[in-house]
């Protein structure tokens, strides 16, 4: 039998290198067309866990006092008032999304991007962060997904600051992974069929 020729993954096409980034991974125990459609179902806006709840009202904070409010935010949806897109998406496998921004300021100064514009963007002073979330057969009846974060900055100055935020960051953003994983594979595998 011949192996499977590995298939090229979307986030490489807008993040082929990273700066900075960090990837997880789960064992989902569901086919992975159900493991996709609860990835593409996944409400970032519902992933919990104490510490993770406590860093995020922290950093919504600055922008909760300038009137913005949360909305639910899943990988397809364009998330208003913020500089997160739907970048792209290979059906029943992964999806892709990102933005450009000052991360490292208190309020996230955007930079809205297009899509067709997001791989050539080189604007000074930003960076350009890219998630993707992707389903991949493990066996006969099981999946893993992966979520994985990339950061590709703009010039040496914002890789600095960059650089300071993810050290501060990076730990949250490695509980946001695990928990919206755990999401994940709790509702596919409510969702499999037994």
């Amino acid at each position: 039998m011949t192996p499977a020729v590995p298939r090229p993954l979307l986030i490489d096409r807008f993040a082929p290198r990273a700066d900075f980034g960090r990837t997880s991974h789960v064992l989902v125990d569901a086919d992975p067309d159900t493991a996709y459609r609860a990835v593409r179902d996944l409400d970032f806006g519902a992933v919990h866990g104490l510490v993770l709840d406590v860093a995020l009202w922290l950093r919504a904070l600055p922008g909760f006092l300038r009137g913005r409010r949360p909305t639910r935010t899943t990988p397809h949806d364009v998330v208003p008032g913020t500089g997160w897109v739907p970048l792209g998406e290979s059906p029943r496998a992964e999806v892709v999304f990102g933005a450009v921004g000052a991360f490292w300021q208190p309020v996230v100064h955007w930079r809205g991007v297009e899509v067709r514009d997001f791989v050539d963007f080189a604007e000074p002073g930003y960076a350009k962060v890219v998630c993707s979330l992707s389903v991949l057969p493990y066996g006969q009846r099981r999946a893993v997904v992966t979520f994985e974060t990339r950061a590709t900055l703009t010039d040496s100055r914002s890789w600095s600051r960059f650089r300071r935020y993810w050290r501060l960051v990076g730990p949250f953003t490695a509980l946001l992974e695990r928990a919206a994983l755990r999401s994940v594979k709790r509702q596919a595998e409510r969702a499999a069929p037994r």
